[in-house]
This record gives C-alpha cells, sequence and structure tokens, in this order.
C-alpha cells in the first residue's frame, strides 16, 4: 500500500480524496509523493519494465465510468480536444488529462466534485503521454525517439494533482511540475510581447507566398485608410530565399502553395523584397520596408516568418555562405509511439525529400545571425512555425527530448539577445517537448489554422483554442490565430477573439475590409481592449463537447479569470 495524502493506491485501486479514480492498478505502477514547492498535496507515477527499450507501454489501471475531457495531438503540430468516460476513449498522444469524480467512498453526503488532473512528463531523454486501449485501461506510453537512448524505468512519468476547484487544480498543478523539473516557467513569470495590446494585420491568408513588398504597403495602407490601422505587421512565409532540389521537389503538389521540400539557402530577403527589385540599392530591402511600415504606417512591431529549422525543409546543405552551420540531409521519422490519427502533408514530404539540419553544436550560431540580421532591418520579432518537426530527427542525436531541448534553448537565447520585447510566437509546436523546455516563449498559436475556405473548420477552431487553452495557457498567452473580417464566420471569429485575451489581427486582402466590424475591436490610435488572462471553457463546458454535441448556446462561453 502506497499513501499520499488524499492519493493513494490501495488493493489495486487509485483513490483521490476518497474516491476511486483507477481500478486494476498492475503492480508495477509505482506512486511516489510529491515534495518540495507546489507538489505536496499531488504524487508522480511511474512505473518499471524488466528489460530496458527506447520505447515502453505502460497500463496504468482501469478507467470506467468517470467524465474526462482530454486535449491530444490529432496532427503532429496540433492539440483538441475529447470528452469520455471510458480508458478505451483516450485518443493517442493525450498530453492532458481532466477527470471528474462524484461517486466514491466518502461518508459525507453531500460530497464535493473532486478533479484530478493527468500531466504525462519529460524525465531525463524520455517523453511520456496517455492513451487508451480496447480494455479501457489508461497506458503510458514513454519514449526517447532514438533506438540507441533506453530505460527500463521512470519514476516521475506523470504528475497527479486533484481538488475542487478544476482551474486551481490545473494552474497548481503545472506550477508544481514547473519547480520539479526546473526546465520551463510558467506564463506568470514570463515576459508578454508587446504587441498583444494592439491591433495588426498578417500577410499570410491576404497574399501566401506570394507576398512582396508591393503587397505590404498596399495592405497597410488599405486598412490605415479606413480607420482600423494595423500597428503590428507578420510578413509571413514567402521573404525568404529558397531553393529546391530537383524537379521532383518542384512538383510536389502541396497545400495551398507551400513548398515543403524547400530549403533555406540565405539569411536575407529574397528578390521580391529588394527594393525597386534590384540588389545594389543603398539600403538593405527588407529595413527599406520595416521603414516604411513604420515611417509611413505608423507601424509600431514588424514581425517575420521563420521555421524552427530555418525554413519548411530546412537550410540547404553547402548553401553558399551557409556551410558554416554543418547541416545534413535527415528524414523525419514519426516514432512508433506517435500515433495520430490524421496523415500530414509535410511530413509526407519530407520523408521522401530530407530536411537540411542544421547541426545542434551550430543551431544557436544560425539563430544569432539570422535574427541578428533581422533587428539590423528593424525587426522586432519572429513567427516561429514547424516546430514540431525536431522531435522526428531525434535517431542518432540524444532522442527527441534532447534535440528538441537544444533547440529551443538556442532560440531562445537570439530571441533575447536580439528581440529586447521577447519577440517571439510558437507556432505547430503543441508537444511538451517543447512546452516543457520553455523558460522565455510567451505567445503560442493555441490551434490548428483558420481555414478561410472551409466553412465546417471555423467552430472546431475556435473550440479547439478554448479547450487547449486550459492546458496552453499555464505555458503561455494563446494566440487565437488571424481571420478574415470580410468572411461569413467573420462576427463569429471576433466576438471569441474579443474574449480570449489573445492579439487580434486579421489577414484581409488589401481593399478586402469590414469595417464596422473591426471598429468594435479597434480603437482609433490602434490599440485594443485585452483581457488579462487567457480565455477559457466554463466550468459547466468542461466535460461537454460544445463542437460535436449539437448545442450551440455554449459555444462562445469563455471562464476570464481565476
Amino acid at each position: 500500500m502506497t499513501v499520499i495524502p488524499k492519493i493513494s493506491v490501495n488493493d489495486g485501486n487509485l483513490v483521490v480524496h476518497g474516491k476511486t479514480i483507477l481500478t486494476s492498478v498492475p503492480d508495477n505502477i509505482v506512486l511516489t509523493p510529491g515534495s518540495g514547492e507546489g507538489l505536496v498535496a499531488g504524487a508522480f507515477i511511474g512505473a518499471t519494465a524488466s528489460d530496458s527499450k527506447s520505447l515502453h507501454v505502460f497500463p496504468m489501471g482501469t478507467l470506467e465510468g468517470l467524465r474526462f475531457m482530454c486535449c491530444f495531438r490529432f496532427k503532429l503540430w496540433w492539440m483538441t480536444q475529447r470528452m469520455g468516460m471510458y480508458g478505451k476513449d483516450i485518443p493517442f498522444e493525450t498530453q492532458f488529462m481532466l477527470v471528474e469524480s462524484k461517486d466514491g467512498s466518502s461518508l459525507e453526503e453531500d460530497s464535493p466534485t473532486i478533479y484530478t488532473v493527468f500531466l504525462p512528463l519529460l524525465e531525463g531523454q524520455f517523453r511520456a503521454v496517455l492513451q487508451g486501449n480496447d480494455r479501457n485501461e489508461i497506458e503510458i506510453c514513454l519514449e526517447s525517439g532514438d533506438k540507441g537512448v533506453q530505460t527500463n524505468q521512470g519514476l516521475h512519468l506523470v504528475y497527479m494533482h486533484a481538488g475542487t476547484n478544476p482551474f486551481e487544480v490545473i494552474n497548481q498543478a503545472v506550477k508544481g511540475v514547473e519547480n520539479h523539473m526546473k526546465t520551463f516557467h510558467h506564463r506568470e513569470k514570463k515576459k508578454l510581447p508587446a504587441i498583444l495590446d494592439w491591433f495588426g494585420w498578417c500577410t499570410w491568408d491576404a497574399f501566401y507566398t506570394d507576398v512582396t513588398a508591393e503587397g505590404v504597403d498596399e495592405g497597410l495602407k488599405s486598412l490605415t485608410e479606413g480607420g482600423t490601422p494595423p500597428r503590428f505587421l507578420i510578413i509571413d512565409d514567402g521573404w525568404q530565399q529558397i531553393g529546391v532540389e530537383d524537379k521532383e521537389s518542384k512538383d510536389c503538389t502541396v497545400q495551398e502553395g507551400t513548398q515543403f521540400a524547400s530549403r533555406l539557402t540565405g539569411i536575407k530577403e529574397n528578390e521580391k523584397f529588394q527594393k525597386n527589385g534590384k540588389n545594389n540599392d543603398q539600403a538593405p530591402s527588407l529595413k527599406h520596408v520595416v521603414e516604411e511600415a513604420k515611417q509611413h504606417h505608423n507601424v509600431k512591431f514588424v514581425y517575420v516568418w521563420h521555421a524552427l529549422a530555418g525554413y519548411w525543409g530546412g537550410v540547404k546543405p553547402a548553401a553558399a555562405g551557409m556551410e558554416h552551420y554543418d547541416s545534413e540531409l535527415a528524414y523525419p521519422v514519426q516514432s512508433p509511439g506517435v500515433k495520430v490519427n490524421q496523415p500530414d502533408i509535410v511530413m509526407e514530404s519530407l520523408s521522401v525529400h530530407g530536411l537540411g539540419l542544421v547541426h545542434p553544436k551550430k543551431i544557436f550560431n544560425f539563430y544569432n545571425e539570422l535574427h541578428a540580421y533581422l533587428a539590423s532591418c528593424g525587426v522586432d520579432g519572429v513567427k516561429v512555425d514547424v516546430q514540431n518537426i525536431i522531435e522526428t530527427l531525434g535517431e542518432g542525436y540524444g532522442g527527441r527530448v534532447a534535440l528538441t531541448r537544444s533547440f529551443h534553448q538556442a532560440l531562445e537565447a537570439s530571441i533575447s539577445r536580439n528581440f529586447p520585447d521577447n519577440g517571439c510566437i510558437a507556432c505547430m509546436c503543441h508537444n511538451t517537448d517543447g512546452m516543457y523546455s520553455a523558460k522565455q516563449t510567451a505567445v503560442v498559436r493555441a490551434s490548428d489554422d483558420f481555414y478561410p475556405h472551409d466553412p465546417a473548420s471555423h467552430t472546431i477552431h475556435i473550440s479547439s483554442v478554448a479547450y487547449n487553452t486550459l492546458f496552453l495557457g499555464e505555458f503561455m498567452q494563446p494566440d487565437w490565430d488571424m481571420f478574415h473580417s470580410l468572411h461569413p464566420a467573420a462576427d463569429y471569429h471576433a466576438a471569441a477573439r474579443a474574449v480570449g485575451g489573445c492579439a487580434i489581427y486579421v489577414s484581409d486582402k488589401p481593399g478586402n475590409h469590414n469595417f464596422e466590424l473591426l471598429k468594435k475591436l479597434v480603437l482609433p490610435d490602434g490599440s485594443v481592449l485585452r483581457a488579462k488572462l487567457p480565455g477559457r471553457p466554463t466550468r459547466d463546458c468542461l466535460f461537454a463537447d460544445p463542437a460535436r454535441d449539437g448545442i450551440r448556446s455554449v459555444y462562445l462561453l469563455f471562464l476570464l479569470k481565476y
């Protein structure tokens, strides 16, 4: 029998505050009391095995008849929510789970509802996630991502915390894990970039990769003349020097024109951003674009896009001027322990064409050179995309956790050196490898993209943001993505962002705006009114999915304070 204050395993049952959560807990499951600041009310779940491997699946116990809500990765990049009552309902790649328990052995007639959070963690070079099986067991999937990195046990694989207020339970659990792991910081300790308080415009949907210097100017002018001046600008994908390896790569069909097989060939802007289309002008052309935005359109902050690996396909090995980064062609491999529901065109492309991976020992130099150049052009920050691709490249580098952490530490060190306002938006990054390694990054894209041409996606987008925020919002301020002001779902998206505590920015094509709607969000000086805390679902919506249960009245209910 293992006893921890209010949490115990007794006669094969996991009991929390007098209520049975799991039954048939195996003998190799180890419960360790939390110790230290924020941990004394919780416990760690560990497991042992008879042999060492790089991938283990440990049954943890049987869950039956208790409502739960979890956040799981349905794509390599993104999480969404799922609700259920049995272990079999828990998807692969579950990174957060909240269980509600009303039944139990308590003698009190009005026994309070207890909420128990399960947080699968990183331990050493290994990452844990939860999943269910057909026997209603919850399983811990533990893996390193490198066949040479093996273990036969983990003692701090999942952290449990419980109480009567679900929002406090989640908050206290993450803070307790912060003190235990010491590899990340809670959102409250991070500097929030000033862009959150200003209206913005992003070039992505307006131009996709066809963005030009002239297009940037046109878009800023269009919004300003309508009375909603953007005060921050994101120049998205399409400004960098890229190249493809062969004809096959050029013929690769990809979503919305993004060239997933393309690689970075230089850190400076491409010819579309050269002033007057030439390279021999007086000033660097990106600098000219930024100066025009700030001086002529009163933009306060300019961010530009890049991928964590440089570009979608990484850095082109031995490209002129890039040789010193020791990049080599690597082929992403999704671990057998990582099972996501949807196939992904990015992975399909890169697994065939490969990714040019900058050597981990040189990655800080790469980021620092890139960011120093951007800063010299007046750029204030970066949107860093395609982050989770690094987890697929851990073989031979000590595994996914070690490789991801080395990239994140280098990225944050460069951001700190070159962008004083902590100018970084993390994107396509919903894995715990990165979240539990983020000491500085303060803004995170909270769901899959806003898809303007997919009518079915909009309720899914908003609900995913809200439920993901229960977890993500403890690490960073969630970013709800851009939207279009002139769109059938524009009012819906605008209302959500008004209460989300997030940056408010659109990606309208120049001349395609609904200024009546925008003026409800944007003050005349370009500032916005923003909730201080991330918007989350109310307690009565925690275990009923409004995007899928047909009850539309609760779509936009969010809790704005603890």
